[in-house]
């Protein structure tokens, strides 16, 4: 489905962030509720934006990471506000589904939650002539846990206690372990439903990666896009484990924080070993995010992140969006589009922009050296 200029989206109202070495975190996501993204076209040169069209021009495709969805949205329709003649096209899916698509050179560029495995890099040669798939961070925010439970606010769960959910461990809203880190809540007798993404996804890695690292003696499945453990219920995309959660009774899931905000279900506060257990807000993302450090080669910016922080105020589940391009040997008919609208997106305007939807810029040091990455492009 393409996401039509009549598709809702409030114009941006583009509140400076002060956030300094914060990076982009939070919400984001879709499925197949929320298919593509498109807009219409303005002025060559927008009066309140500094977007340069420069030589873009038809349409570009791209797909991939539903986390970074709704950040889409926002940069879709102000970019093809400004430059007349585009039309830029990305269809929300998963971050595997992104890879595939851009491995089998189909979009300008995909979205992926998780950096590129060094065999999808040997992989995207065959695309890139000359050069090789590459990761931009983009996009950044807090993954939710989100729950319903009638009665219960403020809910506070560790690493070793969502692992156990999540692997059918505890099966019952009054566990002990629950209880114990509730004091005075009044947790009812009742199932656990925990859901969990139906497809590959870059945010089940990003989780899997913090449960690895916080919590190794209760989570030992390796951190993939496909979840690992038995039981639980599937759901499509990040918006349809949202809506289960909001539905059943009894259940938790994990999602973009937009899910939660849009749809005002209530998130677990984590207890890291911080003075206080940490609330999921972009803020509190961004805190963990700004220690990030880029472990990528050459052009590649790929990100380490510690998902064991106990950092006071540091929420640690946390993900990046990478947009994936070539470092070199893009496709000549959708090269100048895709510098274009990349150069607007990791800019000062496009990343303030993102601040409605509750995210932060991405750190200032990593974000040059993306906006010097784009330019270089070839």
């Amino acid at each position: 489905m393409k996401l039509q200029r009549n598709n809702g989206l409030r114009a941006t109202a583009l509140a400076a962030l002060a956030v300094s070495g914060a990076l982009v975190l939070t919400a984001c996501g879709s499925d197949n509720n929320a298919g593509d993204t498109t807009g219409g076209a303005g002025d060559k040169t927008a009066a309140a934006s500094n977007i340069k069209c420069d030589d873009a021009k038809g349409q570009l495709m791209a797909s991939g990471s539903s986390a970074q969805k709704n950040a889409m949205d926002l940069w879709v329709k102000n970019y093809m506000a400004a430059c007349t003649g585009v039309e830029i096209n990305y269809k929300s899916s998963s971050s595997g589904e992104g890879i595939v698509a851009f491995n089998q050179g189909t979009v300008g560029f995909a979205g992926s939650d998780s950096a590129l495995k060094p065999e999808e890099v040997a992989e995207s040669k065959k695309i890139c002539s000359g050069g090789q798939g590459i990761n931009l961070p983009m996009v950044g925010g807090p993954i939710a846990i989100g729950y319903n439970v009638p009665g219960v606010e403020n809910l506070v769960l560790d690493a070793p206690t969502i692992a156990k959910i999540f692997n059918s461990e505890i099966k019952k809203w009054n566990d002990p372990a629950i209880a114990k880190l509730n004091p005075g809540a009044k947790l009812p007798d009742m199932a656990i439903q925990a859901f969990h993404r139906s497809e590959d996804s870059g945010t089940t890695q990003n989780l899997g990666k913090y449960l690895g690292k916080a919590a190794p003696d209760a989570w030992k499945y390796e951190a993939e896009k496909k979840w690992p453990a038995k039981g639980g219920q599937a759901a499509s995309g990040s918006a349809g484990v949202a809506a289960q959660v909001k539905q059943v009774e009894g259940a938790i899931g994990y999602f973009e924080l937009s899910y939660a905000t849009s749809q005002s279900i209530p998130t677990v506060d984590i207890s890291t070993g911080a003075a206080a257990p940490v609330k999921a807000t972009s803020e509190n993302a961004s805190k963990a995010i700004a220690a990030a450090k880029v472990e990528g080669t050459g052009k590649d910016l790929a990100l380490k992140l510690d998902y064991a922080t106990k950092a006071d105020g540091a929420y640690p589940i946390v993900l990046v969006t990478y947009e994936i391009v070539c470092d070199k040997g893009n496709k000549a008919d959708t090269l100048s589009t895709v510098k274009s609208f990349l150069t607007y997106t990791a800019s000062d305007e496009g990343q303030k922009v993102l601040s409605e939807a509750g995210y932060a810029p991405i750190p200032a040091e990593i974000n040059a050296k993306v906006r010097e990455t784009v330019n270089s492009l070839s």
